[in-house]
């Protein structure tokens, strides 16, 4: 499969200006890999740096992506953080301009419910860690 040819907002049940992952890289049940390029204009940037709460928005909608592939010709659902659970930044924040690249490994998925650990990346310097419980609800993103 070539992922590059995903259309990642087909996947997401957030739009713009909201939307925290870029490229959807990798994806089977396990693991999931998305990137996204840390531009002035987003809103998650302050004083030219991209935020914790990017980084963890950026986890969640990584979770997002893979349940709308996974769910493929099925409406996006709306999924909600149930937990975010030891988290650890390493202290080097993403500038305007950096790429960072988010990979989630899901530990158990029960139900709706989603148990996951993940991992960022920025410059090949590992930047944030933790886990992440995503609960997927039965209403879909996307009204027609």
């Amino acid at each position: 499969m070539n992922f590059e040819e995903v259309n990642i907002l087909e996947l997401l049940p957030q739009q713009p200006p909201f939307v925290m992952v870029e490229k959807f890289l990798r994806c089977d049940w396990k693991t999931t890999k998305t990137s996204l390029s840390i531009n002035n204009d987003n809103i998650f940037v302050e004083n030219g740096l991209f935020s914790q709460s990017g980084i963890i928005e950026s986890v969640a909608q990584t979770c997002a992506a893979r349940m709308g592939y996974l769910i493929d010709n099925q409406n996006v659902k709306i999924g909600m953080i149930g937990s975010i659970n030891d988290f650890e930044f390493t202290g080097i924040l993403p500038k305007v301009g950096n790429e960072i690249f988010t990979e989630i490994c899901v530990e158990a998925e029960i139900g709706s419910i989603v148990l996951l650990n993940s991992k960022t990346i920025c410059d090949e310097n590992l930047i944030a860690t933790g886990k992440m419980k995503v609960v997927l609800t039965n209403t879909d993103a996307k009204m027609n």
